[in-house]
């Protein structure tokens, strides 16, 4: 019988890995906030800014981030081990080139460890004047709320073993290029890692917009449709199944959507179909033109008053990106956020390759599917072509690779498949389409 499933609760996923939830399984602002001032302590961490100074710039607030995420590591008794990756880059903002680092945590899974779930966030920052690696450049918001989040979210998530690799991963070189992110797919595919979800958190601490409007209760998630990394037949071919909407980043997305709509209290999600903000970007970028399932989460609202500005005041505004801006509870559920959708894909085996769809001049449809290795079954979902929302589902045994939905007409509905893993945590949706399209 057909039925419709949602996603666990956070402390349900957490029992998928057959360990009891506990009390404190939730981001705490405290210790957000402590974070993020730690962050600013540094005074900048400008990419070109001093990488040996103790106390100042980039290269001390990477120490204090790999520091954070080794301590974290010892208090699960070696289940996060450090991975410090780095490259010369080049560009209009480091024209005489500059080493990037990037800070990596790396938490084994427990089944295929190359299956690869990725929370990050940039540690570098700046001010008004890109280049300007001298000034103070607290960088509370944007990013010491990404990077204190990933620091939590390892908090949290490594109390648990996880069927795939979680990797903690703290960027550089985000402002001057989104050369944090070309390194981080550049290790991924060094390392044969098979990225399940790439989590990007760009700004995600603040409530309150330039205009004095405060939206406190939702979270902006941006992901693509169509794929950058796609080539034409394969861009003809999607249009031609009406999949622009269901990319791997855009399932991505709404698996986030779902995630959050079946935990009480959740954020709202806002699903922008974008791959990030008008005209501007970040690292999750080069992700997609690496053809990675990539997404961006980021403020409701933002405050162009204290982004990329030099702290000052003037006519009696306040400039600067400080910590006393910052909104720690909404960032602690932005946080809370990321663990569950990371808990679930982390438990579950990657997505299914080949989906295919047949039933032309039919009232059934079949659905066909390739099998993934460690898959506990299948799950088949359907919705009518005027939704983005799957609104009908079908779980099947492990053995199945195909099904006809009976009385289910093909030229109506939108179809695709995810693998489950123990415990029910399913992937993200691989939509079903014609055999040419992956």
């Amino acid at each position: 019988m057909a039925a419709m499933h949602i996603t666990a609760p956070l402390a349900a996923l957490f029992l998928l890995t057959g360990q009891a939830a506990e009390p404190s399984s939730t981001a705490s602002p405290a210790r957000l906030q402590a974070d993020v001032e730690k962050l600013v302590s540094f005074g900048t961490r400008h990419t070109l800014s001093s990488a040996t100074d103790p106390k100042r710039g980039i290269g001390a607030a990477r120490t204090w981030g790999a520091a954070e995420l080794a301590r974290i590591g010892r208090a699960c008794g070696g289940c996060i081990t450090i991975l410090r990756t780095s490259l010369t880059f080049s560009g209009p903002r480091a024209p005489d080139g500059v080493v990037v680092e990037n800070i990596l945590g790396i938490q084994l899974g427990t089944g295929d460890p190359n299956n690869v779930v990725i929370i990050a966030g940039h540690i570098d920052s700046r001010v008004s004047e890109p280049m300007d690696f001298t000034s103070d450049a607290p960088g509370a918001n944007d990013n010491g709320s990404g990077s204190a989040l990933v620091i939590e979210a390892a908090r949290l998530l490594s109390r648990r073993q996880h069927r795939a690799t979680i990797v903690y991963a703290l960027l550089s070189g985000e402002e001057q290029g989104l050369w944090g992110g070309q390194l981080l797919v550049k290790d991924a595919g060094q390392r044969g890692w098979t990225v399940l979800a790439l989590l990007n958190n760009d700004i995600v601490g603040g409530t309150r917009g330039t205009n004095g409007a405060v939206v406190n209760d939702r979270v902006r998630i941006f992901s693509e449709g169509i794929r950058i990394a796609e080539d034409l037949p394969g861009q003809k071919a999607r249009r031609a199944i009406g999949g622009e909407d269901d990319g791997p980043s855009r399932a991505l997305a709404k698996a986030a959507r779902e995630v959050a709509g079946a935990n009480p209290g959740a954020l709202d999600v806002l699903l922008v179909r974008r791959p990030d903000r008008f005209r501007r970007g970040g690292d999750h970028l080069p992700a997609l033109e690496a053809g990675l399932p990539a997404i961006r989460f980021s403020v409701g609202i933002e405050d162009y008053d204290h982004q990329h500005q030099d702290v000052r005041i003037e006519a009696g505004r306040k400039y600067g990106d400080t910590a006393d801006e910052m909104d720690f509870a909404y960032l602690a559920r932005v946080t809370d956020l990321n663990v569950a959708v990371a808990a679930r894909l982390a438990n579950a085996p990657p997505a299914p390759g080949g989906v295919v769809i047949e039933g032309a001049v039919s009232s059934d449809t079949t659905v066909r599917w390739q099998p993934v290795a460690g898959a506990t079954g299948y799950r088949i979902s359907w919705r009518r072509t005027d939704t983005d929302r799957w609104t009908g589902s079908i779980d099947l045994g492990a053995d199945t690779v195909s099904h006809v939905l009976k009385d289910i007409v093909i030229d109506d509905h939108f179809f695709g498949v995810a693998a489950l893993g123990s415990g029910g945590a399913a992937s993200i949706v691989s939509f079903g389409g014609l055999a040419a399209v992956p």
